[in-house]
């Protein structure tokens, strides 16, 4: 959940600017002054809402109308048939997701969320509080590359730019672009249609640069950072599994789990779902050992009805389970880090027939789900990781960039890359949502204008199509407000 001081401090803070904001209006003598400071520097002020309103960018929003026409032109006309097409695609994913929504509410275990293209992002609950920068920049940098390229169409297509104007809500940052509405209600529909598609088209195009950026990182840091060498920690969670003074640390470069090749951290999180979902390996380990720490006696059932053989209070010693030619099921209890430390792993006593000195597999006997996982991480000795693995993989951060100098922060790909995805996830879904047919949204002004410019031959009465549009916007609303809510019920109450 959200921490409680951040709740205390939003609060707090629009408390206190409202209350300042309506001292200074109440006081005769500051509020003729303070109300043409604010009228001046083009701001508003509201409970829980500022908004900011300039005219210094025009001549910028002209430089850019008047760039190129030709590439303008076809620019904003690939838009509107994006947008078009995004504003009926819209539709079918918000559908699909309400069904997946409802199919999760009736069903015990709410499995398959991860499945859905949209989802509700709730601070503190299903987003990282730790993430928020990332979260509320790309929604500001979302925001304004889509107010951008409703501006230039604008001036394209001769209608007049007011201004341009940004906003905070309670926390979240928004842009708006504002249009001479009655030079906007002259032109045709379908140059209307290039104006209101322009932004969900610039928020597609954003997601496309954004994943170009991601797949060439690797190219563009490569005179300061490599890759291919291994996972980079980054981060290890305090008191998890994977701390202590023989654990992972920052700055260890993970290059294999048991058996399993760790190039990056792909690989990492592969392995250790390879190893979560196949039988625990085992390790070769002479025979002499064995018979020397048989323990077959003192072996007994767990409740899960796996075996132990060791002490309890033993933080060293570890139960491992093997068979020999004459006897079917032993038991030892050896020193694991001596026991695995010099040995290869195996699945069958055959695997361990390739040394000069008689040797048997042994599996550590664990309880169900729990694994032994050795991981190397050089010149470091092996971390030997013992618990669910789940453990293992959420309780470290790793980047695939390992720096070339010194003193190259580990953390700038890592920053980079996560800014990259949030970029494409939160401008692709307010192009998706801002394409839904709703009212107030972009998708209620390309929806008339796509009406005007394809009915207006088939039904010429005008009342008609816009009580057509009238029951699609109603209908369009009406399904994003079930995703909404339903989708947060999601969130919050399971």
């Amino acid at each position: 959940m959200i921490p409680i001081p951040v709740v205390v401090c939003v609060l707090g803070g629009w408390c206190a600017v409202y209350l300042l904001d309506t001292a200074l209006r109440s006081s005769p003598s500051v509020k003729s002054s303070y109300e043409s400071w604010l009228s001046a520097n083009g701001l508003s002020l509201s409970p829980f809402h500022i908004r900011w309103h300039t005219s210094l960018f025009n001549r910028l929003f002209a430089r850019c109308a008047h760039f190129n026409p030709t590439f303008l032109y076809l620019w904003f006309s690939a838009g509107m048939v994006f947008g078009v097409v995004a504003m009926f695609g819209s539709v079918v994913l918000l559908s699909r997701t309400l069904m997946q929504t409802l199919a999760q509410m009736m069903a015990e275990t709410p499995e398959g969320s991860h499945e859905q293209v949209l989802q509700v992002v709730v601070p503190g609950v299903n987003l990282p509080v730790s993430q928020l920068a990332y979260f509320f920049v790309a929604i500001l940098v979302s925001g304004l590359i889509h107010e951008f390229g409703h501006g230039v169409a604008a001036l394209r297509e001769q209608v007049r730019l007011n201004g341009f104007g940004m906003f905070m809500f309670v926390i979240y940052p928004g842009a708006f672009v504002d249009l001479f509405t009655t030079h906007l209600n002259l032109i045709s529909p379908v140059q209307q249609l290039r104006i209101f598609c322009a932004g969900v088209w610039h928020n597609f195009m954003l997601c496309v640069a954004a994943v170009c950026f991601l797949l060439l990182l690797p190219l563009l840091l490569f005179p300061f950072y490599y890759t291919g060498a291994g996972a980079l920690v980054t981060e290890v969670v305090e008191d998890s599994p994977s701390s202590g003074p023989r654990g992972l640390f920052v700055g260890d470069l993970v290059t294999q789990l048991e058996d399993c090749s760790v190039k990056g951290v792909e690989d990492w999180h592969s392995c250790i779902h390879q190893l979560a979902h196949q039988p625990q390996s085992g390790y070769c380990v002479p025979t002499a050992t064995l018979q020397l720490n048989r323990a077959a006696g003192r072996a007994y059932k767990r409740l899960d009805g796996t075996m132990e053989c060791c002490s309890n209070s033993s933080l060293t010693d570890l139960c491992f389970a093997y068979s020999s030619n004459l006897e079917s099921k032993l038991f030892a209890c050896l020193p694991a880090r001596k026991t695995i430390q010099a040995s290869r792993t195996c699945r069958t006593n055959a695997d361990c027939q390739t040394g000069f000195s008689p040797s048997l597999c042994v599996i550590p006997s664990l309880e169900n789900q729990t694994r032994l996982i050795r991981v190397k991480h050089a010149p470091q000795a092996d971390m030997l990781f013992v618990g669910y693995p789940s453990h293992l993989q959420f309780s470290v951060s790793l980047t695939n960039f390992v720096p070339r100098l010194g003193f190259l922060h580990l953390d700038l790909p890592v920053m980079l890359e996560t800014l990259s995805k949030y970029l494409v996830s939160l401008s692709g879904a307010l192009a998706v949502v801002n394409a839904v047919p709703c009212f107030a949204l972009d998708g209620q002004w390309m929806l008339t204008a796509f009406l005007e410019a394809t009915l207006h031959s088939l039904v010429p009465e005008k009342s008609s199509r816009e009580l057509l549009g009238f029951f699609i916007l109603l209908g369009g609303s009406a399904l994003l407000a079930a995703n909404v809510a339903l989708g947060l019920w999601m969130v919050t109450a399971r």
